[in-house]
């Protein structure tokens, strides 16, 4: 079966067909580093991991780049308030996003670029527009440039709107626009702004439009043609409709495939920092582990909205614990294995691999995995380890796809301080042996007393016929 995704442009799902072969090209926008990413920001992050991880998984070579909005009028804004240089709030920000995809186990990019470093590819793609008769600089002297929306019939193709009945553009003054719904290629640098905030061009010292960074970058890294563009909803239109517009009148082909994530709401509202309802990915993952934060974002399809609350994450949590609990048993039991020593696409359950291809349906593919722990843990109870052996390394592969394995390696640090857990480990199990000691010399009021106090420091100890076991409680 196919890999088949749903294209925004279209409306449809379709078969993908990579542009070269057996390489993936994807471009996904990233954030505007005006302040620390919330769980709203951090869903679109999560979702193309698991895309590039799947794609991966089926034999893919695959490129994610992932661009940084590091000049915008909401990061002039925000650095004037807090009285600090607009690069340095910037560039704070952008390492609280990395950070975050980071605890969140996302695979990094193959390239973030900056919009800043790019201001050449975009001066020279408003040349070519300008000359192809797309563009032109305001009269008003301002130093604007604009897209021409007239010029180009099929404007409002990927959002399926008529020029006629979209509101005007609200990211310059209109005074210097041919038509009201004109957006800006170029900023004119105005009085107030930071002289370090504009580059030299014929129209004028200023700086990019949000649309065009993106188009700019893209083509840099991708090329003329490129395989997946994506994004959240929110962005379809105006942003991801302006690149496509301006880039395709600049003659390129552009992105074959338009995907997009849907909300993460609270109160029915999108999550934003206007909104002042935003749930930083800082503080969520004090109150949940960030695999069990990855978890509850993944568990939805990703064209299906989140309505976020902390009791709805406390839920995901627990339902993960069960997964977790299957993963470390059946490990105990069989000694572990590395699901990365199997053929490619061997030990991925039929269920699985269809939910998958079915644009990316991931609470599907989740079901198939509980499906084949249920067998699991009926293995375990027989005591088959070698059947088990295979079960185990099936459940693994399938949750690396998902980037939910809890024994690999990215969440081996981070959040959960893995010399602090070695160390109170190492301390556990030299009183869990303690206890063995005594309860082989009959002494049970002793270990009775362990017991108690393994209980009252949140350790839970299990006696199985492999030997003691413990966790923490809630684990």
């Amino acid at each position: 079966m196919s890999i088949r995704l749903y294209d925004s442009a279209s409306r449809e799902v379709r078969d993908f067909v990579p542009v070269h072969g057996g390489h993936v090209g994807i471009y996904h926008c990233g954030l505007t580093v005006q302040a620390a990413p919330h769980v709203g920001h951090i869903r679109k992050e999560v979702v193309f991991d698991v895309l590039r991880r799947w794609f991966e998984h089926a034999g893919y070579d695959v490129t994610l780049v992932a661009n940084v909005t590091d000049i915008d009028d909401k990061i002039l804004l925000k650095s004037a308030e807090q009285g600090q240089p607009w690069w340095a709030l910037a560039y704070a920000n952008e390492r609280r996003l990395h950070e975050a995809y980071s605890v969140l186990g996302c695979l990094p990019p193959a390239y973030e670029p900056r919009a800043t470093g790019h201001v050449p590819e975009m001066i020279e793609m408003i040349d070519t527009l300008i000359d192809k008769g797309h563009a032109y600089a305001a009269a008003d002297g301002s130093g604007d440039v604009y897209f021409d929306v007239r010029s180009w019939p099929s404007y409002g193709e990927l959002s399926n709107q008529r020029i006629d009945d979209m509101e005007a553009a609200a990211d310059a003054d209109p005074r210097g626009k041919r038509d009201p719904r004109d957006f800006a290629l170029w900023k004119g640098h105005k009085t107030g702004e930071p002289e370090t905030a504009s580059w030299s061009t014929p129209w004028g010292r200023g700086r990019p439009g949000w649309h065009l960074e993106c188009s700019a970058m893209a083509a840099k890294y991708l090329g003329h043609e490129f395989d997946i563009h994506g994004g959240g909803l929110d962005l379809r239109f105006p942003h991801h409709e302006n690149e496509l517009a301006q880039s395709r009148a600049a003659g390129q082909l552009f992105a074959r495939t338009w995907m997009h994530n849907a909300m993460v709401t609270t109160a029915g509202e999108k999550m934003s920092k206007s909104l002042g309802n935003s749930a930083l990915v800082s503080e969520v993952v004090k109150r949940v582990r960030p695999i069990e934060l990855r978890h509850y974002l993944v568990s939805a399809h990703y064209r299906s909205i989140i309505e976020f609350s902390f009791e709805s994450l406390d839920e995901a949590a627990v339902g993960f614990k069960r997964i977790e609990g299957y993963v470390l048993r059946a490990t105990e039991v069989t000694g572990g294995v590395d699901p990365s020593a199997g053929s490619p696409g061997g030990m991925i359950c039929a269920e699985f691999a269809e939910a998958m291809d079915a644009d990316l349906g991931v609470p599907a593919a989740l079901a198939a995995v509980h499906g084949v722990i249920h067998e699991g843990n009926r293995l375990l109870a027989r005591g088959d380890s070698a059947a088990l052996r295979g079960n185990l390394a099936s459940v693994r592969t399938m949750l690396d796809v998902l980037g939910l394995d809890p024994l690999s390696t990215s969440w081996a640090s981070g959040a959960d301080d893995s010399e602090l857990r070695a160390a109170v480990g190492s301390l556990v199990a030299a009183l869990v042996g303690h206890r063995e000691e005594a309860r082989a010399a009959k002494d049970f009021h002793s270990a009775d007393r362990i017991r108690d106090q393994l209980q009252t420091a949140g350790i839970e100890v299990e006696d199985t016929a492999a030997g003691p076991r413990w966790r923490l409680s809630g684990e």
